[in-house]
């Protein structure tokens, strides 16, 4: 999405916008380098250009003691003059096809200790683009908001999600915690697909258990909606802990998806419950003690 704001931005004023082929581009002016994640690995070869800028979370966190670490002061924020312009979708043709993408609010009140949001956006979602500043009538809309709902202007922005008659996709996912009466009336005007919650803290099980009940009973499920919950696992649970969150999603007919905290030094029971759940034989083995027999 930055790629796409920047060559939109440059395009506008007259520059010549290119994908980098170190064989066939020759010299360059400026290369952007963009990656969200810190073990993406960066580009092996040698850049033909005046000037190289490397931005996105990737490049702001690093490992401290074992445990990732997000430095402001490496975050490069677009200016807002690219930050607000339409994004140029011709520089991903397979991906945005009647397709858009975007940000309607940043920020999260959650603070959670294995996110990022608080460090680089704040601890509180704030609005910052109505819909039509990248969308134009596309037919599907990507959402990257990590927490909508927690914005005191939800109600209007998810008005104009309803507006647009467009299928919608919120990929970091809506805070269950926060579905009330009202929002979820909008939510059901809304033509969702892929809906994403997390059960993450255990210590919410009071607020989150009736909230997915409440979502199940409006009749979404993993077939309608394609409703799948995110699960930390290895972060601050016991095994009991992940298996009853589990468990309460084939209750509901949700999609679980345990998300392992450190993959690289988790326990390996922790890689056999992902295993089981993001299996087509989830729905077919009821237990995980079960399906354990069956793999040993």
């Amino acid at each position: 999405l930055p790629l796409m704001k920047i060559s939109a931005w440059h395009k506008a004023q007259g520059d010549h916008v290119e994908w980098y082929s170190p064989m066939f581009s020759g010299h360059m002016d400026k290369v952007y380098m963009s990656k969200v994640f810190s073990f993406s690995p960066d580009y092996e070869y040698f850049v033909d250009a005046d000037e190289i800028i490397q931005g996105g979370t990737g490049y702001a966190i690093s490992l401290v003691d074992g445990v990732e670490q997000f430095d402001k002061s490496k975050d490069k924020p677009l200016p807002d003059e690219i930050e607000h312009i339409y994004p140029d979708y011709s520089l991903y043709p397979e991906y945005t096809k009647d397709k858009a993408y975007g940000f309607l609010t940043r920020g999260c009140p959650r603070g959670c200790g294995f996110c990022h949001v608080e460090a680089k956006e704040g601890r509180c979602s704030y609005k910052v683009a109505d819909l039509s500043e990248f969308w134009d009538g596309q037919k599907n809309i990507v959402l990257s908001d990590p927490n909508i709902l927690a914005c005191k202007d939800h109600m209007d922005l998810l008005k104009q999600l309803v507006d647009s008659k467009a299928k919608v996709e919120f990929n970091q996912g809506l805070d269950i915690r926060l579905i009330n009466d009202r929002n979820l009336e909008l939510l059901k005007q809304i033509k969702l697909t892929n809906i994403h919650f997390a059960f993450d803290r255990w210590q919410d099980k009071d607020i989150i258990e009736p909230r997915l009940r409440q979502f199940a009973k409006a009749g979404y499920n993993r077939n309608k909606g394609k409703v799948m919950v995110y699960i930390l696992v290895n972060f601050d649970t016991t095994i009991e802990q992940d298996l009853y969150r589990i468990q309460l999603c084939r209750e509901l007919n949700f999609s679980p998806y345990p998300m392992i905290y450190d993959k690289e030094h988790c326990d390996p029971i922790h890689k056999k419950i992902q295993r089981w759940c993001n299996n087509f034989i989830f729905w077919s083995v009821p237990n995980f003690e079960e399906y354990m027999k069956g793999v040993c």
